[in-house]
């Protein structure tokens, strides 16, 4: 449905809940359309990223990582 921004204002329960039961609402204020929706339907068509947290935690494991034990090589001397 379509609202004007004034409307939308007053009646803004009534659009926040059509937009959940119906499904996107259309906001006109001047000459710009904003759309009105879920945010659970705005991740599903922009394809919600991982946080950062879900990208770690997806990673390959460490736990059986083995890795080649450091040489004991001497120390360099560096003159100051």
């Amino acid at each position: 449905m379509r609202w004007s921004l004034s409307e939308a204002k007053n009646r803004l329960s009534e659009v926040l809940t059509l937009a959940e039961s119906q499904g996107p609402q259309i906001i006109q204020r001047r000459d710009k359309i904003f759309v009105l929706m879920p945010q659970s339907q705005c991740e599903k068509l922009a394809g919600k990223s991982p946080t950062f947290e879900d990208w770690l935690l997806k990673g390959p494991r460490i736990d059986d990582l083995e890795l080649p034990a450091r040489k004991k090589s001497k120390v360099r001397e560096v003159d100051l």
